[in-house]
């Protein structure tokens, strides 16, 4: 292992870091052998202290918040981070104090796999603030997709289930329909993937159920940072701050 970069996963909330953790531990088991992956720290400040600011729409308030994770990352040894957290890529484009390590942006490697894949036109799934936000219609238009949201009703619905059950790890067979029809009416709209955009929302909608083909950011992201940390990509150099074209 000491040739592979050490992984800091800036965690934002607690059921999509995990999903994170897990991915990129499982791809070592899988690529290296049995009980094999580099080193990996994981820190998480309460979504608590973040979820006032970001009601207030105070995200300066948050960055400064991801950026105290990231810098307790930078001393426990990481080399880059990732932040599992789509929402929290709003606070991060923000002008301010680079952070102390680079980081793998999630809407780029989202974007990029839709891209590869050759999708056209791509739904947009996650809290209202991702859906509603800049974050995924920039990455994705600068590689020439179109991006659209769910309506407002269909909005409502899918930020109040990530609140009020998937972030508490509650995931029902109610939801799981509600969200499918989330994404029937995207593909009505023209879409022809569906960017599932909040970390939890992989552990109720797989691809299996989805009536479009999925774009999982949590499993893509860490993945990616699998390829990072083992030399099979190159290092990000992101760190923080608006994303140059």
């Amino acid at each position: 292992m000491q040739n592979h970069r050490h992984l800091g996963i800036l965690a934002h909330s607690a059921e999509g870091a995990a999903l994170s953790f897990q991915t990129f531990c499982r791809e070592g088991f899988t690529r290296l052998g049995p009980h094999a992956h580099p080193d990996v720290t994981l820190d998480l400040i309460p979504l608590s202290r973040s979820m006032p600011y970001w009601e207030s729409g105070d995200y300066h308030a948050v960055r400064a918040i991801l950026r105290e994770s990231a810098a307790r990352l930078a001393a426990a040894g990481a080399d880059f981070f990732i932040c599992p957290d789509n929402t929290a890529h709003l606070a991060f484009e923000l002008e301010g104090e680079p952070y102390p390590l680079p980081g793998l942006h999630i809407a780029e490697v989202v974007a990029e796999t839709a891209r590869e894949r050759g999708h056209r036109k791509v739904g947009i799934l996650g809290t209202r603030f991702t859906m509603e936000g800049p974050v995924y219609p920039r990455a994705l238009a600068a590689r020439g997709i179109d991006s659209a949201a769910p309506n407002e009703d269909d909005r409502r619905t899918v930020d109040t289930i990530i609140f009020e059950e998937l972030v508490n790890g509650v995931f029902t067979d109610a939801s799981r329909a509600a969200y499918r029809a989330v994404i029937t009416n995207l593909a009505a709209a023209g879409c022809d993937a569906v960017a599932l955009v909040c970390t939890e929302i992989p552990l109720l909608v797989t691809a299996d159920v989805s009536p479009l083909p999925t774009l999982d950011s949590t499993r893509l992201q860490a993945r990616a940072a699998f390829d990072v940390a083992t030399g099979a990509r190159p290092m990000p150099t992101w760190r923080g701050g608006p994303v140059e074209p």
